[in-house]
Formats: structure tokens, sequence, C-alpha cells
């Protein structure tokens, strides 16, 4: 493999080096672009071909249908670990042992109580607010709680802040559905697992005897595995950015959240429930929609196929459409919007059309599924998403703040009026 790159500008060639990662993917190093070509710089709208960083967090192979965390296959992790034994990989680089994994469970227990005056806070809040707005004001509201600057140079600092955001995130999420329904707020149960409780706080009734089938935990453990982390997406990005101005650990996953809010990024398993509720207000068929998805003069979209970075199936979209088959019937659950789903899907994958060009069903598709069928509202499925990527939020901002990393600074280039004078307002 190549260890240089040349750059030839007026005649003039200058010379870069090139980096090979562990999974032989290379990058040049244009580092000293600018200082070295006197102000040179390269533009790269929506960063696609430019990496902001070397991580050793997560590896993603678009082309290839690939997604590894620290070096697992996501296949392997959804079969065999948990959601607390994933977040735990992410965040510190290896599988935790029992006596470790106990640990980090305990520890996150005794963390979980939320100061009364967040109630406050949440109190401010119209019914009407979306829980993803809520819920990145109360997780940026968490420095107020805790104001202390975390010391990254402490093993135990950052692990204490860790497993406090760990411990709290759920019940801000669980808080935030149970305000947009007007229900009382519930604290949990330690006696249960990291997921069982987090839904014990959204469902449970305060009238009723807390039970929910095995099935549902185990499919929503398996989703929150599924989202984790995604290498450097927009909200992770965020995180690195924000964090890299040496920000805290909350305000950088508070502005983590509000990037994921975005219909392009954690919206879309919202978008694809809603698409599907159109479908059936206008008669269910699901031909007409797969006809006026290839019809380019067409606005309508479909929501849930494709992916800007797989190129290939969704490796992530292959576990979970069992995952939703299995829920579906287990559940006994009858639906037409989740018939019109099943629909669209066989369409999709023995069309040509959509075959030839691997629009095949994604992760956001069949986690809107899931969530419908497990009665989570629509508002809270990217609530759902952020409680999965908060591991990967938390190691990305640990790995940028362990590793030094300098401010983010990007640069641009202006398009805008040359130098002119300044005319009074009787002039203009």
């Amino acid at each position: 493999m190549a260890d240089k790159a040349t750059l030839t500008i007026d005649g003039k060639s200058y010379e870069f080096p090139i980096i090979t990662g562990t999974e032989k993917e290379q990058a040049i190093d244009i580092k000293t672009l600018r200082g070295a070509t006197g102000g040179i710089t390269t533009i790269d709208p929506g960063y696609k071909n430019t990496g902001s960083c070397e991580s050793a967090i997560t590896f993603l192979d678009g082309e290839k249908g690939i997604l590894r965390y620290r070096g697992y296959s996501i296949e392997e992790l959804a079969e065999k670990a948990d959601f607390l034994e994933t977040a735990y990989l992410l965040i510190f680089g290896e599988l935790p042992t029992k006596q470790q994994l106990d640990k980090f469970h305990a520890d996150i227990k005794s963390e979980s109580h939320v100061d009364e005056d967040m109630k406050k806070i949440l109190d401010g809040f119209p019914k009407s607010a979306h829980p993803m707005g809520v819920l990145s004001a109360l997780t940026s509201a968490l420095i107020a709680f805790n104001p202390s600057t975390v010391n990254v140079d402490s093993e135990e600092d950052m692990y204490a802040a860790i497993v406090k955001l760990l411990a709290k995130f759920p019940v801000l999420a669980a808080w935030a559905m149970r305000k947009k329904k007007s229900q009382p707020l519930d604290y949990g149960d330690n006696s249960l697992g990291y997921v069982e409780n987090f839904h014990k706080m959204m469902f449970a009734k305060p009238n009723e005897e807390y039970k929910v089938d095995k099935a549902v935990i185990e499919a929503i453990d398996k989703l929150l595995i599924l989202h984790a982390d995604h290498e450097q997406n927009c909200s992770t990005s965020t995180v690195r950015i924000v964090g890299s101005s040496h920000a805290g650990l909350f305000a950088s996953i508070s502005a983590g959240i509000s990037a994921l809010w975005g219909p392009l990024h954690g919206g879309a398993n919202q978008a694809v429930i809603e698409m599907l509720e159109a479908i059936k207000e206008d008669g269910g068929d699901t031909k007409k929609y797969m006809a006026k998805a290839k019809d380019k003069e067409d606005p309508f979209r479909l929501m849930g196929f494709g992916h800007r970075v797989y190129k290939n199936f969704d490796p992530r979209a292959k576990i979970i459409k069992v995952a939703a088959d299995d829920v579906l019937t287990q559940l006994g659950i009858e639906d037409p919007v989740l018939d019109i789903a099943k629909g669209l899907e066989k369409e999709a994958l023995e069309d040509p059309y959509f075959v030839d060009r691997k629009l095949y069903p994604n992760v956001d598709f069949y986690s809107g599924i899931i969530y419908r069928a497990l009665d989570i509202p629509v508002e809270m499925f990217t609530v759902m998403f952020a409680v999965g990527r908060l591991p990967g939020w938390i190691a990305q901002w640990r790995e940028m703040r362990l590793g030094k990393e300098p401010i983010g600074r990007p640069r641009q280039v202006y398009t805008g009026e040359n130098l002119r004078s300044f005319k009074e307002v009787s002039e203009r």
C-alpha cells in the first residue's frame, strides 16, 4: 500500500502521509496542507470524504454490510450479549467479566435517583412538547445538579460521570413519555435489569402490578444494542465536536440528542410509521405507493428503505427483521398498519427496481414496526434511539477527551461580497 500522496498545484508538488487503519482503510493526512501551501484548504460539504478522527470504537464497511463494535460483529453481540454488556464494551474497550458487569450494574442502580427539583423543570413543559426536546433539556439540566467539572485524567472521576449518566438517562427518557401522557412519574425498581427497569418506568401503572412479556424486553434489548454506536454519524460527530471545546459530558450528550432529533437521522423511524399511517388512510394500496416511489416526478418518498452508508443490506436490519417477526408472532398482534409494512417489505425485496438499487428495508423500518407493536408512542421512537445510542456517545466523548484531540474548527471557502465602503442611511 502507498504511504504517501502527492498533490500538485500550479506546478508545485506537495507530499502528505497516508494513514492505514487496522482494517486496511486508507486516509490522506492533510493536517499540514494549509501551512504547506500558503492557505489552500479542502472543501467537502457533509464531510462524506473527510475523516474527523482516528477511532478504535466502531468499524463500518457500507459496501460489504459490516458493523463491528470493538472488533465484535454486531450479529454475535445481538445474539449473545445484553445491552449493558455492550455498553461496557463500547465505553471501556473490552467485554466485562462477571464481576465487572455486576459492579457496573450495581453502581448504575446506586445513581439512578434523579433530584426532586428536576420535576420542577419537567413541570414547566406543556404536554405538547416533543419528548426529544424534553430529554435534551433535562439532560442539559443535569449539569446544574452535577456542577463539578469531570477530571478526564482521573479514571475514578470519568467512571463516576459515565455511571451517573447511564443511570439517570433512562429515568429522564421515561419521564418525558409519562409527561406526554399525563401519567405519574415512576422511579423504577432496582431489583430489575437495566432494560426491564426502563420499560417499567415507561409503562407501569400505579394501580396495577407491573408485568411484562420476556419477548418484549428481549426485543428492546436487541434494538438498543443495534443502535448503540454507528461510527462518525451526525449526532456522534456533534458530541465529539462539542466535547472538543472541553464542554462537559452532559452538555455534549445534550447536543447529540438535538442532532439525533432530525428526521434525516434518528427521526427516520418516526417518519416510517407516519408514512405507513398515511398509506392506510389512503386505502392501504402498497402497489400504488411502490409505483409512486419509483416515479421521479412524484414527491412521495419511501421512508425506511436504503441507507446513506450501507450500499448493501444494513446488517442491523437483517437482525431486527427476525426480532420483528418474532415479536409480532409471540404477541399475536393484528394491526393494519403493520400489515401495510409487511406488504411494502415483500414488494421491495421482490421488485427489481429496489433490488437492483439495493434499496432494502433498513433498521429504521423494522425498529418503527417493533416500537409500534410494543405500544411505544411514535413521538418516543427517537427517544428510544437516544437511549440505545447513549453508550456510543459516551465512548466517543471519552475517546476524544483521552486522546487530547484539538478543538474542532472546520474551514470554509468564502463566497460573499468583496470589501466595500459603508454608506450612510441617507445614501442607501
